[in-house]
């Protein structure tokens, strides 16, 4: 079954945020994502999905992801439980390491090497789920100690919502295939963290991905998805995606960028589909919403 989502970063007022948030409901979007960096105009991911979350009843909310860095876990998953509880249910976790360098420099935070992170995140999402089981909990790790830990409330997704992790390099895509419900498959992002390495674009590393996660998975039923980083718009040198303007162009034959009618765009999706097992599509930009609506009307559940 298709699933779709779009990543929505502010709106001018909680009025006109709900009405983003109800939009997307009555389009046929399953969830409302929210990004989390320290820069740029973007809400605070945990009230943006809170707020979101109040104007709708079927929508899912959820991250596209949070920054493991820029929270304790014990911290994370209390905020997560409790915005599950409040959405009835309607949470959809996304986590990575944090990555992008401007985050860290402009706060004075320490960007640690990708070994680092990817080894603190694996703890992070031991510690999420053990504490999202209920009970005392207890935990000792290199990153992370509890003693202990006990947290009300427990989400109401047992034995916890859905966890989703971007995965581009091969570390990531294992942790991934062993631990999360649904991977949003992406590039590699570059270890400074200016970007993403365009060396990893390309239909053959997207599916040297694909091959990765199933393999790592033996046989856990893991949802596959990308974020689609372009329809048709200009991805030349004066595009203001929030990738580099190379991130479309390097991705050029895979499902990150679709090109043609909306009867075209839903073929392509079904063949991705086929091939590929992908089922959950991410509209990264708001700026193609329109483009990519009536695929959503089309395909959404089917």
């Amino acid at each position: 079954m298709f699933r779709f989502a779009a990543v929505i970063r502010m709106a001018e007022s909680a009025k006109a945020w709900a009405e983003k948030a109800r939009r997307l409901e009555d389009s046929g979007f399953d969830t409302l994502l929210v990004p989390d960096h320290l820069v740029g105009p973007r809400f605070a991911p945990v009230a943006a999905m809170t707020a979101a979350a109040c104007a709708t009843s079927r929508l899912k909310v959820g991250t596209l992801v949070f920054a493991n860095d820029f929270r304790h876990p014990a911290v994370l998953a209390k905020e997560a439980a409790t915005i599950d509880v409040l959405s009835d249910g309607r949470l959809e976790l996304g986590i990575g390491t944090g990555w992008m360098a401007h985050d860290y420099h402009r706060a004075g935070l320490t960007l640690d090497p990708p070994g680092v992170r990817v080894d603190r995140l694996t703890e992070a999402i031991d510690v999420l789920k053990g504490l999202w089981r209920g009970g005392p909990f207890s935990y000792e790790g290199r990153h992370y100690r509890l003693d202990g830990l006990e947290q009300e409330p427990v989400p109401i997704q047992r034995p916890g919502p859905r966890l989703m992790l971007g995965g581009g390099g091969p570390r990531m895509l294992r942790l991934a295939a062993r631990e999360a419900d649904i991977v949003n498959l992406t590039m590699r992002v570059r270890a400074d963290g200016a970007g993403p390495d365009t060396a990893d674009g390309g239909p053959d590393a997207f599916r040297r991905k694909i091959d990765i996660i199933r393999t790592e998975a033996g046989g856990r039923d893991v949802e596959l998805g990308t974020s689609i980083l372009s329809i048709g718009r200009d991805t030349g040198p004066n595009s203001k995606a929030a990738w580099s303007a190379a991130a479309p162009e390097a991705q050029t034959d895979t499902p990150q960028v679709l090109a043609g009618d909306t009867a075209k765009i839903c073929d392509d999706l079904h063949r991705w589909r086929r091939e590929l097992g992908l089922t959950y599509f991410v509209l990264h930009h708001e700026a193609d919403l329109t483009a990519f609506t009536p695929v959503v009307s089309a395909l959404a559940g089917s």
